[in-house]
């Protein structure tokens, strides 16, 4: 038989070459993101589970706000993850219209799209991180990282967050590469698209840097890291937001009043409001709990 023949008893590329992206993504995605990805939820939700004792100051805007729980705090990345980990349809079968599996392919799109989620969820993730680890003495200082390697040879003893950096470059180089593959996706041409071979590079790299990077930014990381409970009471008793507590007993405009006033007098919330007459000493200690400020409408009841 003739090789050319014997080729296109596959459908040369119009058959084998579809079927081979599809069957590595598929691959790639089953067996090594999202076991990963589990892996990294998983850890980030017995975290979540064990710091949820520690009340912290929240931040928005990264301003102080008002106060949360570090375990939940930490939940909200879990959840992160757990919505980016729809990541593939699996089982595989034949598609239902092989007009359209030729001309485009949207399925490989769409599971980059998802990656390209991920990567959105990973990257705030690992910047979360590295502020609040920030430090170790003039930053946040919240968390405390994994000293793996030292980060710096002009400072002694300086260790950066590498992990979270290398986490973040990924995901910043599987966003791009979702615009690759978009872009490609998009330029099939009546009754063939051949970009396969820019989307099929795309989408195995992204699966595979994705891949290595949850593992070890799990392993060296996320899985040792642990909360400065001395530094979050710290921040917590100084935070001006506490404030916020006195707004239903003495409204917006006297509890502001009492934070500026801590803010330029170097006071404490409790010494502003006592000083500007404005609520008791036993009334602010009752009103003013940061525990109860940090809890859920079901734990209040």
């Amino acid at each position: 038989m003739d090789p050319h023949d014997h080729v296109n008893l596959g459908q040369s590329t119009n058959d084998v070459f579809p079927t081979a992206m599809h069957l590595a993504a598929a691959t790639g995605l089953t067996q090594s993101l999202l076991p990963a990805l589990r892996t990294l939820r998983e850890t980030l939700q017995r975290h979540a589970s064990a710091w949820a004792d520690i009340v912290k100051i929240g931040r928005t805007h990264l301003q102080d706000a008002t106060p949360l729980r570090l375990g939940d705090e930490v939940s909200g990345w879990a959840a992160q993850l757990a919505h980016a980990e729809q990541a593939s349809g699996l089982p595989l079968r034949c598609a239902a219209n092989r007009f359209a599996a030729l001309a485009s392919h949207d399925a490989l799109v769409q599971a980059h799209g998802s990656m390209r989620t991920l990567a959105v969820a990973l990257h705030k993730i690992a910047n979360d991180v590295r502020w609040l680890a920030s430090g170790p003495r003039c930053g946040i200082g919240e968390l405390v990282l994994p000293a793996n390697e030292p980060g710096s040879s002009m400072m002694p003893g300086k260790v950066n967050p590498t992990q979270c950096e290398a986490l973040a470059m990924v995901c910043c180089q599987v966003m791009g590469n979702d615009v690759t593959v978009g872009l490609a996706g998009a330029s099939g041409h009546f009754e063939l698209n051949a970009c396969k071979p820019v989307i099929a590079h795309n989408v195995l790299q992204s699966i595979r840097l994705l891949s290595d990077a949850m593992s070890s930014f799990e392993h060296h990381a996320v899985r040792h890291m642990q909360p400065d409970r001395a530094r979050i009471e710290a921040l917590l008793q100084r935070s001006l937001m506490l404030v916020t507590a006195l707004v239903p007993h003495i409204g917006h405009d006297r509890a502001a009043a009492i934070a500026q006033h801590a803010q330029q007098k170097g006071d404490s919330l409790r010494e502003a409001a006592v000083a500007l007459g404005s609520v008791t000493a036993e009334d602010f200690d009752a009103w003013v709990q940061p525990w109860r400020m940090a809890s859920s409408p079901m734990e209040e009841t």
